[in-house]
């Protein structure tokens, strides 16, 4: 055991919330990537999306409690508290994104839209991947996950300007307002995912 070990509490239960919080993120990134394959089922499914979220609140609201009553924490307070509530963000979005899809009405599958399911799916993996990282402070396995989730991040941003220009030649005022609103959504989530990742990097900076 460490000097740093020895004299700070390993409280292993803000791990724990953690690593609860992301799997329920991939649970809502994978729902929501199988309801734009299944629109028969989507109203179904968002009931279960709005499951997942309340999920993810409950969680938020266990790891605030947690850290009010707790005088000394094996990560900054704050740092968590950040990063449990950046992570919320998007699994907030993507309920929000659904939503939006189902009193939009937007039936007919969209292919861009799909492509921005696959790759929020791939970053909330990698997200995962260096957020269980933290317990041991692994800074090159989580250098690792941030490299992907940037790389990601980059090929959803390219895929947005392409889908802009390609909206902007609908003729239909209406589609374009409410396609806009989705792709700008679901780029914002890409975002979020790799905003999250660089809390986690600060983390183990300051941790190493």
């Amino acid at each position: 055991m460490s000097f740093k070990e020895w004299i700070i509490p390993q409280d292993k239960v803000f791990f724990n919330f953690l690593e609860e919080q992301s799997e329920l993120v991939l649970k809502a990134a994978t729902l929501f990537k199988e309801m734009l394959n299944d629109p028969e089922n989507f109203s179904e499914n968002i009931k279960k999306m709005k499951l997942i979220e309340h999920e993810g609140d409950e969680i938020v609201h266990k790891m605030v409690h947690k850290l009010h009553k707790s005088f000394i924490t094996p990560i900054d307070q704050e740092d968590l508290a950040k990063l449990t509530s950046l992570y919320d963000d998007v699994l907030d979005y993507i309920d929000s994104v659904t939503n939006r899809i189902f009193l939009f009405e937007v039936k007919k599958q969209d292919e861009v839209i799909s492509r921005f399911a696959e790759i929020i799916e791939k970053q909330v993996m990698e997200v995962n991947v260096a957020l269980k990282q933290i317990r041991k402070i692994k800074q090159e396995e989580i250098e690792k996950s941030f490299k992907k989730v940037h790389s990601l991040e980059n090929i959803a941003d390219d895929l947005h300007d392409d889908s802009m220009v390609n909206l902007f030649k609908e003729k239909d005022p209406i589609k374009i307002i409410i396609m806009k609103e989705i792709y700008d959504f679901l780029e914002q989530i890409t975002d979020k995912c790799e905003d999250v990742c660089l809390v986690i990097q600060d983390i183990v900076l300051k941790n190493a």
